[in-house]
Order: structure tokens, then C-alpha cells, then sequence
């Protein structure tokens, strides 16, 4: 049975106190997880944050990225070896928040451009990667959901085929797919065949807006993704991940420059509307 979760990069990147009453009210208006951000070096606040949640009753999944410098297809093999390590070290943080899916773009480096097309050799290096990355989820349970992006901030994997190129290459079964239907209503002609074609490596998938605000208040074509994730009897977290201002640092890294609407009003709307879609296209 699917279950509902909501990213809390809405509020902040970093773990924190501060996020506690907000978890705590996401547990209260009806959701049954919570996805965090892994991003930071302070392992032990990981750790505390999955024995809170884990008390409230409350299930975990985490997103992550890595940057130019841990670049998996980097033509440099030791960039590729840290890009290995820190998305190891990523693995370890998600285990600490007991989180069984570990999400993200991490196939290659975040808003970081080559200036030509995705080549067959970045592709084998970033399949090399995940092989080896996916051997150390295994021994933690945890599945790693690979993310396409828009061209606007990856060039590697823009589109499911691409994601599925990859993934088939990896050939791993703890690494898996993520569907975002932010970046697939840039990218993808329709849901249907980008939703058929990762179909067979789906483990994860985010609710989000054309605008990163209230899912539903846009143009994405919602009943479309719910209808295709039913037909393929999709069962993992529906994820809503917005974005705002609310940390200026983590806003300015992704070109969040307004805001879309305010936080609360995106949590509860949005769990509402995903309660709606699921019962209008039987998606259990």
C-alpha cells in the first residue's frame, strides 16, 4: 500500500531541534512519513533524528546530491572514488535515520555541465559507481532511488529512458529509480510512457508542482501520473517535496528566489489532494 511523506526541505536542509514540532505535526495531520535532506557532517544528528521519528511512529526516507568535487563521472578515477565514498558515507547517514529508500540525482554531479551531451563512457562511470554504492546499501536494507533531473540543473539523465539506461547498466537490485513529477513535466512527452518505461525499477516517487508549490494548484497533469501509477500497481511513498525560502542557504543553492506558497499551506493541501487522487484512480 502506497504511503504519503513530506520532504521538510520546506522548512530547512539541515537537522536540527528547530525541525522537531514540525515533524511532530506532520505526524498529527495525517502523514505517514517524513523525508530529510542529508547533506551536513554531524552524524550524531542522524542518529537522534531516527530514534525521534522512529517513537512517533513515523516512517523515513532521505534525499541526497553530491557536488563537482565527488562527481561520479568525473574523467578523474580519484574524484570518482570520492564521489563512491561520499555516497557511501550518504548510505551510512540514511541508515541512521532509518530510512529504507535513499534518494536523489547522486548518478552524477549536481547543476555541474560538461558542455556536450551525455557520453557512453559517463554513463559506464557513473554505472561503475552505483554498482559498488549498491553493494553497500544492500548490507543496511536500503534501496537507492536514482533521480532524472530537468536539463537545468543535469545533463546525464533528463528523462526515464536515460534513468533506465543507467540503471540497467548498474545492474544492482538495491539501486532502483525515483519519478519526480516536477522534472518529468519539463522533460517527458506524457507520464504514461515515462511511467511504463521505469516502471520495472520504480521505487520511490515525489509529488511536486510545476511551480515547487501546493501540488495541484498547477499545470502538472496529476491525473495523468496517478492514473499510470496505478496501472503499474505502484506501492512505495508518494513524497511531496516543495520548496521556500524559509532557509535562505539552501534556496539560493537551487534558485528558489520567491515564494510559492507557505509551507503549512503546502503540507496540508497537499496531503488532501494526493488522498484525493489515490481514491479518484484506485491507487492503493
Amino acid at each position: 500500500m502506497t504511503k504519503i511523506g513530506f520532504n521538510v526541505l520546506a522548512w530547512s536542509a539541515v537537522i536540527s531541534d528547530d525541525l522537531k514540532p514540525i515533524v511532530e505535526r506532520l505526524k498529527t495531520i495525517g502523514y505517514d512519513g517524513v523525508e530529510f535532506f542529508v547533506g551536513g557532517s554531524d552524524a550524531a544528528g542522524y542518529k537522534w533524528m531516527g530514534d525521534f521519528t522512529k517513537d512517533l511512529g513515523l516512517g523515513v526516507t532521505a534525499v541526497f546530491v553530491v557536488g563537482k568535487d565527488e562527481n561520479p563521472i568525473s574523467e578523474n578515477a580519484s574524484v570518482r572514488a570520492k564521489a563512491l565514498d561520499r555516497i557511501k558515507w550518504g548510505i551510512d547517514r540514511a541508515y541512521d535515520l532509518n530510512a529504507k529508500i535513499f534518494c536523489g540525482p547522486f548518478h552524477s554531479a549536481h547543476a555541474n555541465f560538461a558542455q556536450h551531451p551525455p557520453e557512453d563512457q559517463e554513463y559506464e562511470w557513473a554505472a561503475e559507481v552505483l554498482h559498488k554504492a549498491g553493494e553497500h546499501a544492500a548490507q543496511a536494507n536500503i534501496t537507492l532511488g536514482l533521480e532524472a533531473l530537468n536539463r537545468f540543473e543535469t545533463y546525464l539523465c533528463n528523462t526515464m529512458q536515460q534513468l533506465a539506461r543507467l540503471l540497467k547498466a548498474a545492474d544492482h537490485p538495491n539501486v532502483r529509480a525515483m519519478f519526480d513529477t516536477h522534472h518529468g513535466n519539463i522533460e517527458e512527452k506524457n507520464f504514461a510512457n515515462a511511467i511504463s518505461t521505469i516502471a520495472p525499477f520504480l521505487a520511490h516517487v515525489h509529488i511536486s508542482e510545476n511551480d515547487r508549490g501546493t501540488p495541484g494548484d498547477g499545470q502538472v497533469r496529476f491525473d495523468e501520473a496517478f492514473s499510470n501509477l496505478a496501472k503499474i500497481n505502484y506501492n512505495g511513498w508518494l513524497t511531496i517535496e516543495a520548496f521556500s525560502r524559509n532557509d535562505p542557504d539552501f534556496a539560493n543553492s537551487i534558485g528558489v528566489w520567491r515564494e510559492y506558497s507557505k509551507p503549512w499551506d503546502i503540507a496540508e493541501k497537499g496531503l488532501e489532494f494526493i488522498k484525493q487522487m489515490k481514491t479518484k484512480h484506485g491507487l492503493l
